[in-house]
């Protein structure tokens, strides 16, 4: 039989909803109304989402203590005595699944060193709700977050990830999406994109299908709230095209620079994308040919 919940000296990592009210679970509700203490990113937000829901009457009311990256390293250490005394704790974001780019990530690290119990109610996350109806592939994906707002930084993260093959989900605020896009852009090419907003509400928007045509509708509507980006994964390197004449002449160039075939056929193989292996047996049958 289950353990009524919330049990005492947990930590609840608790998903709320991302837009409709409607996909708060009954799980999460019954949490929500037992814990002692709920942190969260902003006390007014979350008070007003308890309200609506119902849950900020009677005469148990959970406490609301604020939780963000401004004040974690104060507030881990209340949280963590908080548990060891018994009470029952939650954790909320602003929206969605806590831990996923915001403190709960530090705190349940904190939870779980020092031998406290963490569960995961599980609920809405704008991550996977923009991946999956996004129509970009699914099967392998990777979550970026927010990349730097500093642009030389973004640029940077941006290059390393023009090489990765799986669909990428990006975080963005609305004042720096034309800045994401134009960069996008420029470092990327123009792959395939869907920037969803507003997921689960009324005007739910996603804007694609790809870079250039999200960059020039968001230059005509400016952006407004946060923004969940599904980009497609660097197409597969087109094959090295084997064109025999080219590279016996190409091998015999580096040979008359005096490298040896060993190192002619490793400085080919890096330069065209032919297997080292393949253009060193080609030295060996020109040699038997000759």
């Amino acid at each position: 039989m289950q353990e009524a919940e919330p049990a005492a000296g947990v930590l609840y990592l608790v998903g709320t909803p991302i837009g409709n009210l409607g996909d708060l679970t009954p799980r999460a509700r019954q949490v929500l109304a037992g814990v002692s203490l709920i942190a969260c990113e902003d006390t007014r937000r979350s008070g007003l989402l308890l309200h609506q829901l119902g849950l900020r009457q009677g005469e148990k009311v959970a406490r609301l203590v604020s939780f963000h990256q401004h004040n974690q390293n104060s507030r881990i250490p209340e949280l963590l005595a908080a548990l060891a005394a018994g009470h029952a704790v939650a954790v909320v974001s602003d929206a969605g699944l806590p831990g996923i780019s915001d403190p709960g990530e530090a705190l349940v690290a904190a939870a779980r060193h020092h031998g406290h119990g963490v569960i995961c109610v599980p609920g809405p996350s704008a991550v996977t709700t923009a991946l999956v109806s996004s129509g970009l592939p699914t099967e392998r994906f990777c979550f970026e977050g927010f990349l730097p707002a500093k642009a030389s930084q973004r640029r940077a993260r941006l290059a390393e990830l023009a090489d990765e093959p799986r669909t990428v989900v990006l975080f963005e605020a609305p004042h720096r999406l034309l800045e994401l896009l134009e960069d996008l852009l420029a470092s990327l090419g123009d792959r395939p994109l869907r920037v969803a907003r507003e997921l689960t509400k009324r005007h739910e928007e996603q804007v694609g299908p790809s870079v250039s045509a999200a960059l020039e509708h968001f230059r005509r509507v400016a952006p407004q709230g946060e923004c969940t980006l599904v980009l497609g994964g660097a197409p597969p390197a087109a094959a090295a095209v084997w064109n025999e004449t080219e590279l016996r002449s190409e091998l015999a160039a580096l040979l008359a620079q005096g490298l040896s075939r060993r190192e002619a056929a490793r400085t080919l193989a890096e330069r065209s994308g032919h297997s080292k292996r393949e253009l060193y047996g080609l030295l060996h049958q020109e040699a038997a040919d000759s």
